[in-house]
């Protein structure tokens, strides 16, 4: 591993991801990316992908292929780390969910998410060579800014509350 130390290093910068669990990852995946031409052929290697299953229109069967259990195994711990950290867009998409569908659902979700987004993060990093960038709790409100307004002024209005909404003065 001590030839792998750079890759260590960047893959460390991912929330959830312990020194440990970045060796696990250089071990199954390697630092030479080349053999998969994009991001999308590295997830599928690793069978991170949901299934697409469709037949006549009617959606079938979106489980996941078996892969890399060492990979995944790795990949459903930092789920489980992420979920409950603060300030990172995957322990906010968890709250998000397990508000609306419970915890054991909302986990399930994040570790998809895990899976998928990892692979892209991992790919994009070791390729690169940069650091990852995490979007912040805010990344999805601001993604659907004015999807939230709505939503957030519908629920206030059905509790009996009148709403205007007015911008705030950017700060100084």
């Amino acid at each position: 591993m001590a030839a792998e130390r750079d890759a260590i290093a960047l893959l460390e910068t991912i929330p959830g991801v312990a020194r440990r669990t970045a060796e696990v990852l250089v071990a199954e995946i390697g630092t030479d990316l080349s053999r998969f031409p994009s991001a999308e052929h590295l997830a599928s290697w690793a069978r991170m992908c949901p299934g697409n299953a469709e037949s006549g229109g009617r959606r079938l069967s979106g489980r996941t292929r078996h892969g890399n259990a060492w990979l995944r195994r790795t990949l459903a711990g930092v789920a489980n780390v992420v979920s409950r950290m603060k300030g990172t867009s995957l322990a906010a998409q968890y709250r998000r969910i397990a508000a609306r569908r419970g915890t054991g659902r909302a986990l399930v979700a994040v570790g998809h998410s895990v899976r998928v987004k990892g692979c892209f993060a991992i790919y994009q990093m070791l390729t690169r060579h940069e650091p990852y960038h995490e979007l912040g709790a805010h990344s999805f409100d601001e993604h659907a800014r004015e999807h939230v307004q709505r939503r957030l002024v519908h629920r206030l209005e059905r509790l009996g509350f009148a709403v205007s909404l007015e911008a705030r003065p950017a700060p100084s």
